[in-house]
């Protein structure tokens, strides 16, 4: 990005100097951006992050549709679907006169394809399930919902932010016409991110104003960000095998580790087929909120409720869908540089606070 920054960079959609050369660095980012997700080198629209990237996906086909006469008006997600994309659906609803079928999940937090093909219909526009869950890990078998929709002609958009850069996947494995991707959850810059699409994916703009990006997202967009989110995509996926490796075994050292030094605590999400960075649990009797205050005080920096709320109050709709405790719940981040050591000190400091916060709480006495 340093290096971006003293190319004297312009307006990429000028003729000028300036302007070609932040229209050559954006146009190499972005071919690079496509071979590491599998998609096409014009199938990239840059945007300010995964939150557009997700609007983009599920408000910009139903515009398409609108657009091409395609009278479809139906789309199904996930009860665990991040925010972004449950909004966005209901928006389509709520303002456009949408269909909405909200699957469940089961305890571990998983879709069942088969649950999806009940509600699939002949009318379904978009079918909008993520692959790793932000807030407890478990992976949905999105290549098998993807054959579901090319079988029902409909487009099948995968939010993979918390996947792509951190556990494998592309187009192809993920049986996607779409997926939605943030800079920010693989190294790269804030407020970065893209749409990856297959060539017949159409969408309309959110964003108009100016044909920019082949006229699917109007405004500037910067090329120095842009140049090192794929940078840091292309890092990451060269990393991500042995930082996968490395990950798990932490995950499953702290899943243990947590239940052995702490009764009365409940961890979310399944033990395989999870992503290697998330452990979510919940400790009976302790404010979540409390919580995360005092194990910030101890050095480690989790948080409450739910990952794309943290700071509303509101308990995570993530393990409500799951039938799963809500109170007293944190989710831990494990990144490429934590260590061992580091999980069993979080561990320690876990048990230390979760006790003391408890002899405040009105716990019930365990029954003889």
């Amino acid at each position: 990005m340093d290096d971006a920054r003293d190319l004297e960079l312009g307006d990429p959609e000028r003729a000028h100097g300036p302007g070609r050369r932040a229209h050559d660095l954006i146009d190499s980012a972005s071919r690079s951006a496509a071979s590491d997700v599998g998609a096409p080198a014009d199938g990239i629209v840059w945007t300010s992050g995964g939150t557009e990237a997700v609007h983009l996906a599920v408000l910009g086909t139903a515009r398409a549709a609108a657009i091409t006469g395609d009278t479809r008006r139906h789309v199904v997600v996930s009860a665990v679907e991040h925010s972004s994309v449950l909004r966005a659906a209901q928006r389509l609803r709520n303002e456009h006169g949408f269909e909405l079928d909200v699957v469940g999940v089961d305890g571990a937090g998983v879709v069942d394809a088969n649950d999806v093909a009940r509600v699939v219909r002949s009318d379904t526009l978009a079918i909008h399930i993520q692959h790793a869950n932000h807030e407890v890990g478990a992976i949905q078998p999105t290549f098998e919902i993807g054959q579901l929709a090319r079988e029902a002609g409909a487009l099948f958009h995968v939010d993979a932010c918390q996947s792509v850069g951190q556990v494998g996947v592309t187009l192809d494995q993920l049986g996607a016409d779409a997926i939605s991707v943030s800079a920010a959850k693989f190294g790269g810059p804030p407020g970065a991110g893209f749409l990856a699409m297959r060539p017949a994916t159409r969408i309309a703009p959110l964003l108009e104003g100016d044909q920019r990006q082949m006229s699917r997202r109007a405004g500037l967009i910067d090329p120095v960000v842009i140049a090192g989110s794929a940078v840091a995509l292309r890092i990451a996926v060269e990393r991500q095998g042995a930082e996968h490796r490395h990950r798990e075994v932490l995950r499953r050292t702290l899943r243990e580790a947590l239940i052995t030094a702490v009764d009365d605590v409940q961890i979310h999400g399944p033990l395989a087929d999870a992503h290697p960075g998330i452990v979510a649990a919940s400790a009976l009797y302790v404010d979540g909120a409390a919580l995360v205050s005092r194990l910030d005080d101890a050095g480690f920096s989790v948080h409450s409720g739910s990952s794309c709320a943290s700071t509303s109050g509101e308990p995570s709709h993530v393990l409500a869908a799951m039938g799963s405790l809500t109170h007293g719940h944190i989710r831990v981040s494990i990144g490429p540089d934590t260590s061992d050591r580091d999980i069993h000190a979080f561990a320690d400091a876990y048990a230390t606070v979760v006790s003391d916060l408890r002899q405040f709480a009105r716990r019930p006495k365990s029954p003889q």
